[in-house]
């Protein structure tokens, strides 16, 4: 089994910043703490067969046993021990891992708005008025928020390596705080099956220095391509694997328009 796992990408395991640590050290934890049981079920369900085998005629033989308040005292505290642990942790990472909990300040925090369509991801950077399809750059150890929508079924965002994933739902906006304190290049994807173009949905995210940051904003700037209504139109057909494209402006609502479009806003209701 080992070697059959060699070929896989254990990314729940390789975090590269605070959230995908601490995600990670909480899996250890549960893990560990069900071990407690699994291991003596597993061994119990070896020596038992083999102690009390036909052939053994020295095993104690009890017809008339019916209790033990040793073994009540275990099969009823251990598990109550192991729930009263996990239940702290839960309740202690559920507050550290709040997705919506800021990881700097504001000023220091770059801000990226993520709407989900058939079957790609948009990405809006409103600051540096640019936005790209299935690509997004980060600098290294700085708090990213990300504003997160759909403009088709419910989906969910997640990068491995990062953390927490999220969904992303027509007429919401779920917030998702992340930061990368390495430089590479993560693989993202959806976490959700919308549909056919599903397996296509992935996305790159380059963790890179603030240098290499800038250079890559003034890369997609240099882009031809503007996300103008007739493109964003376009670009909301159906398309499966579809390629990383930049856009060199947007319209500063877009993603606010994205979200009013379903909840009536622009209707006057």
């Amino acid at each position: 089994m080992a070697f059959l796992l060699t070929g896989c990408e254990l990314a729940l395991f390789d975090p590269a910043g605070p959230i995908g640590e601490q995600a990670k050290d909480l899996i250890i934890i549960s893990v560990a703490l069900l071990l407690i049981v699994i291991i003596p079920v597993l061994f119990m369900s070896i020596y038992f067969p083999y102690k009390y085998r036909t052939s053994n005629k020295n095993a104690e033989y009890k017809p008339s046993w019916e209790h033990s308040t040793k073994i009540e005292l275990v099969v009823w505290i251990v598990p109550c021990l192991i729930i009263a642990a996990l239940a702290y942790f839960t309740y202690v990472t559920s507050h550290d891992l709040d997705p919506r909990k800021p990881l700097g300040k504001d000023e220091d925090t770059l801000t990226i708005q993520v709407v989900a369509m058939d079957w790609k991801w948009l990405f809006i950077y409103p600051e540096q008025q640019i936005a790209t399809v299935n690509e997004i750059s980060i600098p290294v150890n700085t708090p990213v928020e990300f504003l997160i929508t759909s403009d088709t079924v419910m989906n969910s965002f997640f990068i491995p390596r990062l953390g927490s994933q999220i969904y992303a739902m027509a007429g919401m906006e779920n917030r998702l705080n992340l930061m990368a304190s390495e430089e590479g290049t993560f693989r993202g994807m959806s976490a959700n099956y919308s549909g056919f173009g599903f397996s296509g949905m992935k996305f790159k995210t380059h963790s890179v220095d603030q240098a290499g940051f800038d250079a890559w904003v003034n890369k997609v700037k240099a882009s031809e391509h503007v996300l103008d209504e007739p493109t964003y139109k376009a670009l909301s057909e159906k398309s499966k694997d579809n390629p990383v494209v930049y856009y060199s402006d947007v319209d500063p609502l877009h993603f606010k328009k994205t979200i009013e479009k379903y909840t009536g806003v622009q209707n006057g209701k």
